[in-house]
């Protein structure tokens, strides 16, 4: 179930021409997140990952300037090949959260499904309120989001 509220919510949904599996193990994978997870010319410089329900999700982000942007979430729910979901609204081990200053809390839904071919790709973000929807969007989520999973198809077709 995915509970969007377009009043919320922000999600995008592509066919991507690589199988889900693939696209699992890209998002499921550090070595695979730190060269793709982050539209260019931003880059993701570390990635840990502890796949299971309650396990730590955390990147950390860089800039173009250098600047560095650590962000800790909790997997609430892993799906093999399916559905992957995670907040920075918990620490791992189900710990509430609070979101860093001048950031908001998110749940991010991954959905992946066979299309063709390929894989039908969703991402949804679900957030506390209109304001952090509307951060998130003057961030040019979509845009951003696209870009990176446009990275993500790179890789895995270079594989």
């Amino acid at each position: 179930m995915n509970p969007f509220d377009p009043q919320l919510d922000l999600s995008f949904e592509r066919i991507v021409d690589v199988p889900k599996e693939l696209v699992w193990k890209a998002w499921t994978e550090p070595r695979h997140i730190v060269q793709w997870f982050t539209p260019a010319p931003w880059k993701t410089v570390a990635c840990e990952i502890d796949l299971r329900p309650g396990g730590r999700f955390h990147t950390v982000m860089q800039s173009p300037d250098g600047q560095s942007f650590p962000n800790t979430g909790c997997y609430l729910e892993v799906v093999e090949n399916r559905r992957l979901v995670w907040t920075n609204a918990v620490s791992p081990g189900f710990r509430p959260a609070a979101a860093p200053e001048g950031d908001f809390a998110m749940t991010a839904i991954i959905e992946l499904a066979d299309q063709d071919a390929g894989t039908r790709y969703t991402a949804t973000v679900l957030h506390e309120n209109r304001a952090a929807r509307a951060q998130h969007a003057a961030m040019h989520f979509e845009e951003g989001w696209g870009k990176a999973l446009d990275q993500l198809v790179a890789m895995v077709k270079a594989w």
